[in-house]
């Protein structure tokens, strides 16, 4: 007999995925693929878009034509903050912008000299100024710079919603790509900010619905099931929110350490004056708060540099253990010693001041001066709420001295790992499923892992 699946688009700005996921959400197919980079018209790297139109299509009606499974759903999980803009006609009419690209400085300021201010604006909207990242200001800059361009837009989408459009035909919007800091969405009104409609905005942004919502379609002669795709960040949080009961938060590592706060009641941005304390949306509309932090990008910098002092080879890192003694040595007269270079800190010295010999030691330096950094993220991201429960999933969950020191500095919270690799894919999968989760879903299909902290035996705080 076979197999029903639900498949899954996960589509991050490297690489490409497809999935197909059982019943009990078990990985049962996966394949990827990457495309180089193209160029918009001022020369600046963008996403090879009908490339991966062109692949997506390919991958699912060959799926169909197998045969070898029962495809039941499709969801589309992405990177947020880009849009494609279509016609009347549904031809995509710009490139993808990358949300790299930068914003001139006149568009941002007649942005805020018409909307300011400024502060209070970013913490109606629960976002930084982060330029193209605010993808309304992509609207804004379109009206305003490229006007011939802008008056043949009849829809603006999403990248999750143009990927499930490609599909079905039918343009939506829904709430996690809205609300992942776009600058579109006024958290107190519950609605659009009035800057929206004042531009008249609202007239390309396609109706709102529900992530959970799916279109039952004829496709290629399948009964399907075609969700409206979910941004990747809400997607990873999903599952987490699903079959948790308590109030907990969640850091998602990589290259940035996110830590998300689902069950915030302050102002999002209250308490946390940055432009790394950002907000995002879960499926149902409701606020996320969140903090970020560089962390895998410096990590990477520090590493590198290390490497190259002590000579030794690229993977020497991974091999390094938390050691008990060697931190207390450190601890006992601590100082700062490293200056970053993608992250803004006070107590950081004007440059790195190396004074060990053996690279063990420098690199529980390293680890406990970043580990800091997260700590006050993550005090930062908790706020007020009482939340005794972190979860720890991404690159660094498996950093033996993150995770020891991280567990520690928390060592009246609760802290687990978690292996979650298939994150926003599964949680693509899980938006438009009608199972439930229960507390057993982690620990069964996520790997997850209770920490117990360690005692140093007259530690001053």
């Amino acid at each position: 007999m076979k197999q029903k699946v639900t498949a899954v688009f996960d589509i991050g700005k490297t690489n490409k995925k497809f999935f197909l996921f059982d019943k009990d959400f078990k990985e049962v197919h996966k394949e990827y693929i990457s495309f180089d980079e193209i160029q918009d018209e001022d020369g600046h790297p963008t996403e090879n878009l009908p490339a991966l139109k062109e692949w997506l299509k390919g991958v699912f009606d060959r799926i169909l034509e197998e045969k070898k499974f029962i495809v039941k759903a499709i969801n589309f999980s992405t990177y947020g903050a880009s849009f494609v803009h279509i016609d009347e006609n549904g031809r995509v009419l710009t490139p993808l912008y990358n949300y790299t690209k930068p914003l001139d400085d006149k568009v941002v300021n007649a942005f805020f000299e018409k909307y300011g201010p400024k502060e209070e604006f970013l913490k109606t909207t629960g976002c930084a100024d982060l330029s193209m990242l605010n993808s309304g200001l992509q609207l804004f800059w379109l009206k305003n710079e490229k006007p011939e361009v802008y008056k043949k837009i009849r829809y603006s989408l999403h990248l999750p919603q143009y990927l499930s459009y490609v599909f079905t035909g039918i343009p939506l919007s829904e709430y996690t790509s809205i609300g992942c800091h776009t600058a579109l969405w006024d958290y107190c009104k519950k609605d659009y900010h009035s800057w929206v409609y004042n531009e008249g905005l609202d007239e390309i942004l396609p109706p709102i619905v529900s992530t959970e919502t799916s279109i039952n379609m004829n496709y290629n002669g399948n009964r399907i099931k075609i969700g409206v795709g979910i941004h990747d960040s809400s997607a990873a949080l999903l599952p987490y929110v699903r079959s948790i009961k308590k109030k907990f938060v969640l850091v998602s590592t990589g290259t940035w350490s996110v830590v998300f706060n689902p069950f915030a009641v302050d102002s999002l941005s209250e308490g946390v004056d940055n432009k790394d304390s950002l907000n995002y949306m879960r499926i149902n509309g409701k606020p996320v708060k969140a903090t970020r932090m560089f962390l895998g990008n410096e990590y990477k910098l520090q590493v590198s540099k290390l490497d190259r002092l002590f000579g030794v080879d690229g993977d020497f890192h991974r091999s390094v253990k938390f050691d008990y003694d060697i931190y207390l040595e450190i601890i006992k007269d601590f100082k700062y010693c490293f200056h970053w270079e993608s992250i803004s800190d006070a107590n950081m010295p004007k440059k790195t001041q190396m004074v060990y010999q053996k690279y063990e030691h420098a690199y529980h330096q390293l680890m406990i001066e970043l580990v800091m950094l997260q700590v006050k993220c993550i005090k930062d991201t908790i706020g007020d709420n009482g939340i005794e429960r972190i979860y720890v999933d991404g690159g660094f969950s498996d950093n033996d001295i993150y995770i020891k020191l991280l567990s520690h500095y928390f060592r009246g919270k609760k802290l687990s790992t978690t292996d979650a690799s298939l994150g926003s894919a599964l949680g693509a999968a899980i938006s438009i499923s009608d199972n439930k989760l229960n507390s057993k879903f982690l620990k069964k299909n996520y790997a997850l892992k209770k920490h117990v902290p360690f005692i140093v035996s007259g530690e001053v705080e």
